[in-house]
């Protein structure tokens, strides 16, 4: 697909222009320390796929942004903010998108004030506005990514995930907030209760297939991505791994198991989990299993009317499951 990101938004540039205005004036603070780091979070933004999502559901059933529109996606920013500044302090990470994460820059305990700051800014702004529905539909999301952190937590311990398993916690730990996404900006539109579980429906599988797509980086499935086997040095069981590992002979399973538990960052012994998965068709696998999610998100999504929106949104998911990066 040609189509850029860029393009995709054009429809929405002037209600993402003045989402961002919006968004940063609300992050302003009085206190200089936190005004600082504020603005560091501000200036880091990524691709802003989730106002994206927001919106474009949204337009789906009212042309014009409203103001709960803009409240809903700024709540989503505020609270998933917040969840990104503590999983750094949690996985001691330093880096997130290629620059310095708040606590390698002002420390863990800064760093865990400062998302439990955002927490409060975002429901704080639903409470401010009578926005109940929306606070309901993002906290869920939130209490959902908190699980299935910890259960792939609790598997990875054991290496024994299955299917059932893994699609749980990619449904939770990932789907969920893109879910959330369209929930509000269908609750935000002021559509029904069944429009706005079909709108989250449709965020949960466009989410399912975004982390697949992101699984399949680990095996170098793209020239540019994350660094190829990562998941694997990790220990961390992905879709294209575990449908291998089910293929395969007592005597394999068991070889491939104590290379990905006992690796150590061993270049040579990810690279034979790597080559194992790709001769026992896990690739493959796991495309086809991606193109399954994506068509059911087109399903859900055709059952609305055609419009720009919709095209739109067509097009955002097939950028989430084309892209190189």
């Amino acid at each position: 697909m040609s189509i850029s990101l860029k393009d995709i938004q054009a429809p929405i540039a002037p209600e993402m222009e003045l989402f961002e205005k919006k968004f940063r004036a609300s992050m302003k603070t009085r206190v200089l320390l936190l005004d600082r780091i504020m603005s560091y979070i501000v200036k880091r933004k990524g691709k802003q796929m989730r106002p994206m999502f927001v919106f474009f559901t949204a337009k789906l059933f009212r042309q014009t942004i409203d103001e709960p529109t803009y409240r809903g996606a700024a709540l989503i920013e505020l609270l998933h903010t917040a969840t990104l500044v503590h999983d750094d302090v949690v996985d001691d990470a330093n880096y997130r998108r290629g620059f310095f994460s708040v606590n390698a820059l002002w420390k863990n305990k800064i760093a865990v004030l400062v998302g439990d700051y955002l927490l409060s800014k975002g429901l704080l702004l639903s409470l401010q506005n009578d926005d109940y529905e929306l606070l309901k539909i993002v906290s869920n999301a939130v209490k959902e990514m908190s699980e299935g952190e910890l259960l792939q937590i609790e598997k990875a311990r054991r290496l024994d995930i299955t299917e059932e398993v893994y699609f749980d916690i990619i449904r939770q730990k990932t789907a969920s907030l893109i879910a959330s996404c369209c929930a509000v900006g269908a609750a935000s539109a002021g559509a029904c209760k069944e429009e706005v579980e079909k709108a989250r429906l449709f965020g949960e599988k466009v989410g399912i297939a975004f982390q697949i797509k992101d699984d399949l980086f680990d095996y170098g499935t793209a020239e540019i991505g994350k660094p190829v086997g990562i998941d694997i040095k990790e220990k961390k069981m992905t879709l294209p791994l575990i449908h291998a590992l089910r293929e395969a002979d007592w005597l394999t399973k068991r070889r491939v198991i104590y290379n990905v538990k006992n690796n150590n960052g061993d270049n040579k012994r990810v690279q034979q989990v790597i080559d194992f998965v790709k001769q026992s068709g896990g690739i493959d696998y796991t495309i086809q299993v991606m193109n399954q999610y994506h068509a059911e998100a087109l399903a859900i999504l055709h059952t609305f009317p055609d419009s720009p929106s919709r095209r739109s949104l067509e097009y955002l998911i097939a950028y989430t499951i084309e892209r190189e990066k």
